[in-house]
């Protein structure tokens, strides 16, 4: 069994999968906000990214140094398998949860006062 995941640390797990060899800090927090509306901090991502790879979740290694940031390098990120069976395991647990609600959801969503 897997440690429960925040939500942040769910989000931000979802995105290094989805950005596979491209996800590093910025690009990391351009996919949430882009993806889910919400505003972060940089801080706030490599705060999670920090406890992620702390619970051997994420692993990082320093790529090579770029022009475009004047040298310097970029920190990259990769999913590792306990944070796959971690995500597998909140998407099934969403999926379950979730079941048959789609029409219950939207009624709530279009009653007055929403």
């Amino acid at each position: 069994m897997v440690d429960q995941l925040g939500r942040l640390e769910q989000l931000v797990l979802f995105a290094v999968l989805r950005l596979d060899e491209d996800a590093y800090g910025a690009t990391i927090r351009r996919e949430l906000e882009e993806r889910t509306g919400r505003r972060l901090t940089t801080a706030a991502i490599y705060t999670t990214l920090r406890r992620l790879e702390a619970r051997e979740l994420v692993s990082s290694w320093i790529g090579e140094p770029t022009p475009e940031r004047g040298g310097r390098r970029k920190k990259f990120y990769r999913l590792e398998p306990a944070g796959l069976t971690a995500l597998e395991q909140t998407w099934r647990e969403v999926r379950e949860m979730g079941a048959g609600l789609a029409a219950k959801l939207n009624r709530r969503l279009e009653e007055p006062g929403r």
